[in-house]
């Protein structure tokens, strides 16, 4: 399909994007130098497949409907496998991982459910289950959509009270043993680098867990862990410089846990096998880290 943005180089690419007011995440498909043409040999450097299948199939698929394209006679390359189906070579196939948490749980006859807005549904799906599509027996999902915004400023409370609305149906009806929920707010909004967007989507986020705990406290065997594996919204702006920041931070998370116990520090490694140990379940020696419970 033409585009009628032309450069000689990456570097001419994005300043003439830049001219146009149209910054990095927003830079329109550029043909740079000469086009890919029958006989030319691709290397596609993404090792994330949640962004790197949709171009690849454009490359690779035949029949390919998503739009009008010339089937081209290239030798495509992936650097990862970004989908099973997907009929190009990979650099590095994908490591085998077993008992994950997933597995454990389902081995262990647990009804575990999975829910999460589109911005986040494979993360805690696929890259939950280390990198398997498939769901584990026992295991239930929830996709919310996420709301069309060209940028989630426009809607920083994205789709959070929906899915907080599903989970506590969920909770109310269906008895599960664990449940996974990603709120994408404080990363997807974070991204932005619009200060007071920000402020608006941790507080819908901190709203939601609000009637999410107040849920949860009806039970008394219920326990409700609240963590992140890295950082981003607490830090929208650059101290230094006071320029905007839109990037994930280096900085420690929080591991909250309702239940009264003593925890020492951790690291991520940590999270599954402290869930196992709330569920007095043993974990299995694929996994490193250690409960972050201390023993009584």
């Amino acid at each position: 399909k033409e585009t009628s943005f032309l450069a000689d180089s990456i570097d001419l690419a994005l300043e003439k994007s830049y001219a146009r007011g149209e910054t990095d995440e927003f830079v329109q498909p550029t043909i740079i130098g000469k086009t890919i043409t029958d006989g030319d040999s691709i290397i596609f450097y993404n090792f994330r497949p949640d962004r790197a299948r949709q171009l690849t199939r454009a490359f690779v698929d035949d029949p390919f409907s998503h739009f009008e394209r010339r089937k081209l006679e290239v030798y495509f390359v992936c650097m990862t496998e970004y989908e099973e189906d997907i009929p190009a070579p990979v650099v590095f196939p994908p490591l085998s991982l077993k008992n994950t948490l997933g597995e454990i749980l389902s081995r262990n006859g647990l009804k575990q459910l999975r829910i999460a807005e589109t911005e986040k549904y494979y993360h805690v799906t696929y890259f939950f289950n280390g990198g398997d599509e498939t769901a584990f027996e026992g295991e239930d999902r929830i996709l919310i959509p996420s709301p069309q915004v060209a940028t989630y400023d426009e809607k920083p409370e994205m789709s959070a009270y929906e899915i907080t609305d599903a989970l506590i149906r969920e909770i109310k009806g269906k008895g599960y043993d664990v449940i996974i929920l990603n709120f994408a707010n404080p990363d997807m909004v974070g991204h932005t680098g619009v200060l007071e967007a920000g402020i608006e989507a941790i507080e819908a986020v901190d709203d939601c867990l609000g009637r999410i705990l107040a849920v949860a406290s009806s039970d008394p065997d219920a326990v409700v862990i609240i963590t992140a594996d890295h950082g981003n919204a607490e830090k929208m702006i650059e101290t230094s410089t006071h320029k905007i920041f839109t990037a994930h931070t280096p900085n420690r998370v929080p591991f909250i846990i309702t239940k009264s116990c003593n925890l020492r520090e951790g690291i991520l490694a940590d999270v599954a096998p402290t869930i196992l140990d709330l569920l007095d379940i043993k974990k299995p020696g694929e996994m490193d880290g250690e409960s972050l419970i201390k023993p009584l």
